[in-house]
């Protein structure tokens, strides 16, 4: 076995094995990107969050960010490309870690909907109104929006096995399917940020308490 490894790697060529500089010179450009569209998003969001939306410009975020303007549209065409990418980047991508604050929570489906509400409602406690802005400022691009539909499409099947696991267990209505169930929840958590973002009067946590126990009238067998 050893010496059919040694054959095979020795068929290669040198740059497969030792990796051709090109791609290294890649990898270290594409760091640097993402250095830079970090830098520049960091600078926005606190010019936005002191400043207000409105009233900060380009020049502003690429002087905070010590970036030409050249490069600041290198990244980003417009001020909305920004705000649309802060919003992935800042709000939704928080979905991920909700949902492993879900799985690290003891077994038992209504124990795992209150972690996602919980977490949902400490996020919103600490939220501003720049995030708030960020909520609606929906990613327009495909790529982002192919990341929010894999985040949205992965916390709704973890959710469905969430749901399955719970009916299996007997701790679960039988009476929906878990699809059906994880709908719900994430439908009605959604609304509610949302309708929260629109209006900040909202009274969110005594919403987040209702859908507490809309979901255990729901869920409970």
């Amino acid at each position: 076995m050893q010496q059919t490894t040694m054959d095979t790697t020795e068929q290669l060529p040198a740059a497969v094995i030792q990796g051709e500089p090109g791609d290294q010179q890649l990898g270290r450009r594409e760091k640097r990107k993402l250095e830079i569209r970090d830098r520049i998003e960091r600078a926005a969001y606190d010019l936005f969050r002191r400043q207000g939306i409105d009233d900060v410009s380009i020049e502003q975020i690429c002087d905070a960010a010590k970036v030409a303007r050249r490069t600041f549209y290198g990244h980003y065409p417009n001020k909305t490309a920004l705000l649309q990418s802060l919003s992935y980047s800042r709000v939704w991508f928080t979905a991920d870690d909700m949902m492993q604050r879900v799985m690290n929570t003891p077994v038992g489906t209504l124990a795992r909907v209150e972690a996602m509400l919980s977490y949902m409602e400490d996020n919103l406690a600490s939220y501003s109104d720049i995030d708030r802005a960020l909520i609606l400022a929906v990613p327009g691009n495909l790529d982002a929006d192919n990341h929010l539909r894999q985040i949205s499409e992965s916390l709704r099947d973890y959710l469905a096995g969430v749901f399955a696991q719970g009916q299996a267990a007997g701790d679960t209505t039988s009476r929906f399917t878990p699809g059906l169930l994880a709908d719900m929840v994430m439908g009605t958590a959604n609304t509610i940020v949302v309708n929260w973002a629109l209006n900040p009067e909202v009274p969110v946590a005594a919403q987040l308490d209702e859908a507490r126990q809309l979901f255990t009238s729901v869920i409970e067998p």
